[in-house]
């Protein structure tokens, strides 16, 4: 009869993410990772597999999570240019849960991992492509209401928006001046209130 796990699957994995998120896939020892899952080397390897394993697990747990708050956040707008500015503004918030100085463990993982490792280029290269169609899909709901115009290419407007979203992320890492975030919103904005002509 197979032994029962004496630990909290969701929990440990929480915890790893929590810590590649932190450290980064290199820096991140087995001994970090045991530590803070509250677990042996055996139920690691066991549970989630070998080192790389458990990070994709880990990074795959945060693109779900990521997607689904980025979702949430755009239907919260009155508007679509209020909703994709609640999002930008929130990016660009000092207040937020995340300490900015970890930025984005998907970005993190872009500049780490997928230059060189054809996996999480795919895994992240996924996750891009999926923000932008949540992106497409309010900006075509805007089209429709009349709030943005037909004119605008709802595609590449909302792959640009996305790129604008990494960005901003990034640069949060560095706690730039407020006033230069502000304006950088506020022109980033203004390709959803061009009239395509």
């Amino acid at each position: 009869m197979a032994r029962q796990r004496e630990f909290d699957l969701d929990r440990a994995l929480d915890a790893a993410m929590h810590i590649f998120w932190d450290k980064g896939y290199e820096a991140a020892s087995l001994r970090d990772l045991t530590t803070g899952m509250g677990i042996q080397r055996p139920s690691l390897y066991a549970a989630f597999g070998d080192k790389k394993e458990l990070f994709e697990t880990a990074l795959r747990r945060y693109t779900t999570q990521h997607a689904a708050k980025v979702r949430g956040m755009l239907q919260q707008g009155e508007s679509v240019i209020e909703a994709f500015r609640r999002l930008f503004e929130h990016i660009g918030s000092e207040g937020d849960v995340t300490d900015p100085r970890h930025g984005c463990f998907c970005i993190n993982t872009m500049v780490e991992l997928a230059p060189h490792d054809p996996k999480f280029a795919v895994l992240t290269r996924e996750h891009q492509m999926y923000l932008a169609v949540l992106f497409q899909e309010l900006i075509e709901r805007g089209q429709c209401s009349g709030e943005i115009s037909s004119h605008l290419h709802a595609t590449s407007i909302a792959q640009s928006l996305v790129v604008s979203m990494i960005g901003l992320t990034v640069m949060m890492k560095s706690a730039p001046d407020r006033s230069f975030v502000e304006q950088s919103i506020e022109a980033t904005l203004l390709c959803l209130k061009s009239n395509g002509v």
